[in-house]
Formats: structure tokens, sequence, C-alpha cells
């Protein structure tokens, strides 16, 4: 018995392991990465595999927040640390903002986050409100999923929706018919975590088809393989999550090289995995593929706030390949 779980445990987490010299100078977006919850060896990783922008969406932090101070500063680091953490990977960051499902259930709350997200959502960096949704499909994730959506309609920004883990395919169809009855053009809204059962419906409809590669739940990427073989590239595109659970921040180049593998057209790759992307959330015009075309200019030692993300004389570059770590 005791062999059993530890044999699962050793199991439990393992990154997808891919040939990085298949995706070598290729060029990824990552449109949904909850990199708060991830560290600065992250994103040296993912830069390194050729991820080069990315959308970080507002969600919950592990556990219930308590006040509405606790939700302006996570806004705050979004657009302020969070933003510059990246900058310093060169990593272009950008985020959504928005009320999760989860929290929308404390009402007292979720009305005082209501009235505090207007002054978010046009800042510098923001491309959209996001993520909301459903998660248990309560009457007052309704509420607040309908709210933002006219919020989203009034500020013209593109919406991007957590669809349910619970009764997905029923989740995601409300969610389409909610917001095509807010009068919320389909090319504006980003349907995801989908699969192969939601996929047909959101792209009939018209929406954007999200995708999250997480290990052993949600969407695996030889799954996703298969569903850009049937459905082809348009209005798909491809994300890590990465959140506080067990993920991988480097799902979207992984899913590149095994779609490679798999010999499918690298042109239509490079749309599920970066120019998809970047054209659902460029109304803003804040996102294009200009931007990309340089390389931006990296100096660590920068600070923000008076922080930096080097530790006393640390030199700005870590030796991954060294066993050592000096």
């Amino acid at each position: 018995m005791c062999t059993g779980i530890n044999r699962s445990r050793e199991s439990m987490g393992k990154p997808m392991s891919f040939d990085s010299e298949l995706i070598k100078g290729m060029r990824f977006f990552d449109p949904h990465i909850h990199m708060v919850s991830r560290t600065t060896d992250d994103y040296q990783a993912m830069y390194d595999a050729g991820i080069i922008g990315i959308i970080e969406p507002a969600f919950w932090t592990g556990q219930p927040r308590t006040g509405i101070d606790t939700f302006k500063d996570y806004y705050s680091s979004l657009i302020g640390w969070e933003r510059f953490r990246s900058s310093q990977f060169g990593i272009r960051h950008f985020c959504t903002m928005g009320l999760n499902s989860r929290e929308a259930n404390n009402e007292p709350l979720a009305e005082a986050v209501m009235e505090l997200l207007p002054k978010f959502i046009h800042k510098e960096g923001v491309l959209g409100i996001g993520e909301i949704g459903f998660d248990d499909q309560t009457e007052l994730e309704e509420k607040y999923y309908r709210l933002q959506l006219e919020l989203a309609k009034e500020a013209d920004l593109p919406v991007q929706v957590h669809t349910p883990h619970r009764d997905k395919t029923q989740g995601t169809s409300r969610s389409m018919d909610i917001a095509i009855e807010h009068g919320l053009d389909p090319k504006m809204v980003i349907i995801d975590h989908n699969t192969e059962e939601t996929v047909k419906e959101v792209l009939e409809r018209g929406f954007w088809a999200a995708f999250t590669i997480y290990p052993f739940t949600k969407m695996g990427n030889e799954r996703m393989v298969e569903i850009v073989k049937e459905y082809g590239p348009e209005r798909i595109m491809v994300n890590s999550a990465a959140d506080w659970g067990i993920s991988d921040p480097l799902a979207v180049p992984k899913t590149a090289a095994l779609m490679l593998q798999h010999g499918i057209d690298k042109k239509d790759i490079e749309k599920v995995t970066f120019h998809n992307a970047i054209e659902a959330f460029s109304i803003t015009g804040d996102l294009s593929i200009s931007l990309f075309e340089e390389d931006p200019e990296i100096d660590q030692n920068e600070k923000f706030a008076g922080n930096s993300i080097l530790r006393g004389g640390q030199m700005p570059k870590v030796d991954k390949e060294s066993i050592i770590i000096k």
C-alpha cells in the first residue's frame, strides 16, 4: 500500500517533457497565466522557451478575501509590481480586471468590488474584463457576471470568461447565452477552459475558444493537438493558467512542440500559440503584433517602489544548468 502511495506521489507534478530545440526561434504569447503564483525562475524559464508576452487575469488568491483593500492591493499589483517583474525578464505583461466567480458569492464584498473596478479597467496594461463567469452557477454569480458584462460593454473592452469545472457544457452554453443577451459581439468574448465537449458550440457561435493546458486535468496537450487537427487554428488559443495548483508555466511552448511533432503546420501553431490571442485582445490598442518586433531593453538593476528582483550582490542571470546554487 505504501509503495502505491509513493508511486502516485512520484508521478504528481512532473512537467511535460519536450525538446526545446524543436521550438527554437518561435515566439509565444500566453493569454491566461497567474504569475502572482509563480517565481522569478519561472519568468526566466518562460523567456528562455520563447514566451515574450502574457496576460494575467484577476482571480482568487487561494483563499477567500475578507475586505475590499485586499482587492485594491491585488489589482494594483497586477499593473504594478507584476508588470515590472515580468519586464525584468523581457516578457511584456498585460492583465484583465474583474470579480472572479468564487468571490461573487460574497455579496457585500462583491458590491464593493464593483465600485472599485471602474478605477482600474482603464489603467495602462489592462486589456479587458476577466476572468469572470461561473463556478457553482449560483444566482449571485450570474448577477455579477451580468454586471461585469455591462461594464465591459460600456468600456468597449473584451471579456475573458471562466467556464465552470462542474457542469461545464451547460455552464459554457449559459455563459454565451447571457453574453449575447447583453448585446456583446462574440468576437469580443474569449470563452476559456474549453474541452472537446464545448469547443464545437463555442466556435459555431462565433466566440473565441481558449484552452487551458493542465497536467492531469482540464485539457492535456495531446488532446489539444487533436482539437487543432479537427477544427483548425481559427479563433483558438492555448494558455497555461499556471495558477496555485499543479500547473506548468511552459504549457504553451510545450504544446507547440508537440504539435510540430504531430505534423501540424507551423503557421497554424503560431496562430494558436501567438497571433490569435494578440488579435483577440487588441481592441484597446495597447496590444499589437508590432510591440514584439524588437526585443525590449532589460536592466535588472532597475527598481519598482524601491524594490528589485535582485537580492544583495546578486548578478542578474541565474545559471539553471548548474547543480550548484551559488
